[in-house]
């Protein structure tokens, strides 16, 4: 199967990071970080073309060592307010490209299902909508069991309610980082106080297996990140 037009992914990752600095090229299992989002996009059936979006050495040459085109992200567009879909529309007019859905990856979740890039590109084309994000279920952790603390260590419930088992719990989910897709026009909207603007107004979801994606911004997640993997290769070996 091929989409009409073709589908480009971009693989988006700054130098700079507070929660756990040069996250986007710590290695996994003698890898860099990078590396894995490389190969999901490499083995999704549905993707035509990658491209690297960075301001980061390291991860232009990890990029560069898997044949993949870089683009050099300017430094107003690395800092810490800029924003997604300026990284992403940048790199997708300097590749030069005209190819109808773009696939956003983030470079520092190792971590996703083997099928998830696809997937979310096969619901764009198939619904007409403009963008396919991927979400998990918030579990446990709702809002109707979230609480404010004031200044004497008072509870006030954040959604006052009577809901005591999690089973009765309304549906909520969560973006969990492992693939946007989504239609060339509407990442190119840009709306004044709008930041979710480049989404469009039909966007779709499909759901993460719990525990599937894995998103890296601090060493837990790291840590998290490394046990899957080694996990996922003693299976494969096995």
């Amino acid at each position: 199967m091929s989409i009409e037009g073709g589908v480009i992914s971009v693989i988006i990752g700054r130098a700079g990071s507070k929660g756990l600095p040069g996250k986007n090229t710590r290695l996994l299992l003698g890898k860099p970080m990078v590396w894995y989002t490389i190969q999901d996009a490499k083995q999704a059936e549905l993707v035509d073309r990658i491209i690297v979006s960075t301001d980061c050495a390291e991860m232009k040459r990890a990029a560069s060592g898997e044949g993949v085109s870089v683009i050099d992200r300017p430094p107003e567009l690395a800092g810490d307010t800029a924003t997604v879909d300026a990284a992403v529309r940048h790199a997708v007019e300097a590749d030069g490209g005209e190819k109808p859905i773009i696939v956003i990856l983030y470079a520092n979740v190792p971590v996703r299902p083997d099928d998830l890039i696809d997937r979310a590109v096969h619901m764009l084309d198939k619904t007409g909508a403009d963008s396919v994000q991927s979400y998990c279920d918030v579990g446990k952790h709702h809002p109707y069991w979230m609480v404010r603390l004031d200044d004497e260590d008072r509870i006030t419930p954040h959604h006052p309610n009577t809901i005591y088992r999690r089973q009765d719990l309304p549906g909520l989910f969560l973006p969990d980082g492992g693939v946007i897709a989504v239609r060339r026009e509407s990442l190119f909207t840009v709306i004044e106080g709008q930041p979710h603007a480049f989404l469009g107004k039909d966007r779709r979801g499909i759901m993460s297996p719990p525990g599937s994606v894995i998103d890296v911004d601090s060493r837990i997640d790291l840590d998290l990140a490394e046990a899957t993997l080694k996990r996922k290769e003693a299976v494969t070996i096995a």
